[in-house]
C-alpha cells in the first residue's frame, strides 16, 4: 500500500497527509459505498484533539457529501467509540481522524467497515488509485448531494454502553485517569463518575498541541507520581485516541499490556469464560507472561506485532481476550477493537469483585528483564531469510530455554532489524544482544 499502512493513512499534517488527501478519500468512499448499495451511504466521523483534526474533519465531510454520502459528526471522541457506533447504529462505514500516540503535528485517517473492523485492503487500494488520479468517479448533484449532521448523540450512546458493562459500583474507590490531552477527555471521566468512583483526572485539558505531551500511556512518570501523591486505589492512562490503556497500581507500579492479559485471562478462566482456555499475545510479549499463563493452565496463541494480527486471531477463533504490551487489549465479548476505557472498566471491575488491592492482581506474574536494540540496515529481508541466522536463533533459544529468549525481527516500516533479549538479569540480556549483533554484522 502506498498511503494506507497497518493503522490507516498517517503523516505529518499538511506535509505527508494533506487536506487534498482527505478530500479525495471522502469523495471516493462516498461514491464507492453509494454505488455498491444503489443508495446514499451513511458515514460517522470522529476525531482526536489535534489542531489539524478539525481541518481534516471538514475536508472529509466536504468530500463525502460531494459524492452523495451523509456524514454524521461525533466530533472529539475515541477510536473505539467510532467502531462501536458504526456497527451498532448500522452506518455503512466510519472514519477516525487521529495519529494515536504520535505527537500533535502528525495526524491520520483510519477507515472502519460496517462491522467495526479496519477496512478491507481492497477498498483502500481503490482509494489510493483515486488519490493518484488512476480512477474516475461521479460527483453528486442537486438533491443527491449529501448532508452533514452533528451527532453527539453517538458519543452519548457509547458512554451509556460502557457504563452498562460493570456489575459493581466503584463507590468508595479513588480512581485516577490520565486522558493524554486526547480523545479520552470527552468520555473517560464521565464514565467513571457514572460508575460511582471518586475520580481524579490529569491530561484532561487539550489545547490542540499538547496531546500525548508528557502524559498518557507513552509517558507514565507524571501519572505514577499522581497516583501515589493522591493515594489512589488504581490509575488508568490512555493514549491519544484511547484505544490503549496502561494501569498503575496503588503503589505507583506500571501494569502493562502483558500484565493486563494475565489478570483478565486468570479472571475469565476462574469463571469458565475463557474460550478454549486461550489468550492471544504477540511475539513481543514477555517470556514471564508465557510462563505464568502456562502455570495457570492457560494456553497462548502468538501473533506478529500489530493489533490487526491479534484481532484476526480473535475474530477467526472467537477467543475471549488478546493484546499487546502497549496496552492495546481486545475483549471480544464487548468490543472487536482495542478500547482503553473498556480495559480500565474491566480491570477496576476485577479488582472490586476480588475484593483486593490492585497490586495483588498480578501475583504469580514475574516479568523478566527485557532489552531491545535496533540495528539499521538496508538488508533486513535477506538477514531474516539467511539460513545461518535462522540456525543461530534456534540454537540460542535452545540454550536459553526456560530462563530467557532471543527474538530477531525486522521492522515493518523502517530499515531496521530489532534484537530483543529476555533473561533473568539485564547483564545477560546485554551479553546476548552483543553476541547477536556480532553474528549478524557481516550481513548488515
Amino acid at each position: 500500500m502506498k498511503y494506507f499502512g497497518t493503522d490507516g493513512f498517517r503523516g505529518r499534517a499538511n506535509e505527508g497527509l494533506c487536506v487534498e488527501h482527505a478530500l479525495k478519500i471522502g469523495q471516493f468512499l462516498g461514491w464507492y459505498f453509494g454505488k455498491r448499495q444503489g443508495r446514499s451511504a451513511k458515514c460517522v466521523i470522529g476525531k482526536d484533539t489535534r489542531r489539524s483534526s478539525y481541518m481534516f474533519e471538514y475536508a472529509l465531510s466536504a468530500g463525502l457529501t460531494s459524492s452523495g454520502c451523509d456524514a454524521y459528526l461525533m466530533h472529539v471522541t475515541t477510536t473505539p467509540s467510532v467502531s462501536h457506533i458504526t456497527k451498532t447504529e448500522k452506518f455503512d462505514f466510519g472514519i477516525m481522524i487521529t495519529a494515536s500516540h504520535n505527537p500533535y503535528y502528525d495526524n491520520g485517517i483510519k477507515i472502519i467497515d460496517r462491522d467495526g473492523y479496519k477496512m478491507d485492503e481492497e477498498v483502500l487500494a481503490l482509494a489510493e488509485q483515486y488519490i493518484d488520479g488512476e480512477l474516475q468517479i461521479e460527483k453528486a448533484a442537486s438533491e443527491e448531494i449529501g448532508r452533514c449532521t452533528d451527532y453527539l448523540l453517538g458519543r452519548n450512546k457509547y458512554i451509556s454502553y460502557l457504563s452498562s458493562i460493570p456489575k459493581h459500583s466503584l463507590r468508595g474507590y479513588k480512581v485516577g485517569l490520565d486522558c493524554a490531552n486526547g480523545s479520552a477527555s470527552t468520555v473517560a471521566k464521565t464514565v467513571f463518575d457514572i460508575l460511582g468512583a471518586d475520580t481524579y483526572v490529569m491530561g484532561n485539558s487539550p489545547d490542540g498541541t499538547n496531546i500525548n505531551r508528557d502524559c498518557g500511556s507513552t509517558h507514565m512518570d507524571n501519572f505514577r507520581s499522581f497516583v501515589t501523591q493522591h493515594e489512589l486505589d488504581m490509575g488508568f492512562a490512555f493514549d491519544g485516541d484511547a484505544d490503549r490503556c496502561l494501569c498503575v497500581d496503588e503503589r505507583g507500579n506500571i501494569v502493562d499490556g502483558d500484565a493486563i492479559i494475565y489478570i483478565a485471562s486468570n479472571f475469565l478462566k476462574e469463571r469458565g469464560q475463557l474460550v478454549d482456555d486461550t489468550a492471544v499475545v504477540t511475539v513481543m510479549s514477555n517470556l514471564g507472561l508465557f510462563l505464568a499463563l502456562k502455570d495457570k493452565g492457560i494456553k497462548t496463541v502468538t501473533t506478529d506485532v500489530g493489533d490487526k494480527y491479534v484481532s484476526a486471531q480473535i475474530r477467526e477463533h472467537d477467543y475471549s481476550v488478546g493484546g499487546e504490551q502497549s496496552g492495546h487489549i481486545i475483549f471480544n465479548k464487548y468490543s472487536n477493537t482495542g478500547d482503553g476505557i473498556l480495559t480500565a472498566i474491566i480491570m477496576s471491575e476485577i479488582c472490586v469483585e476480588k475484593k483486593t488491592v490492585f497490586s495483588n492482581l498480578t501475583n504469580g506474574l514475574n516479568i523478566l528483564p527485557q532489552k531491545l536494540k535496533n540495528i539499521r540496515t538496508e538488508n533486513k529481508d535477506s538477514i531474516m531469510q539467511d539460513a545461518g541466522v535462522l540456525e543461530y536463533i534456534e540454537k540460542t533459544n535452545s540454550e536459553l530455554e526456560g530462563v530467557g529468549r532471543l527474538l530477531l525481527r525486522k521492522s515493518g516500516t523502517e530499515p531496521l532489524i530489532r534484537i530483543m533479549v529476555e533473561h533473568q538479569t539485564l547483564k545477560k540480556c546485554d551479553e546476548y544482544i552483543a553476541k547477536t549483533e556480532e553474528f549478524i554484522k557481516p550481513l548488515i
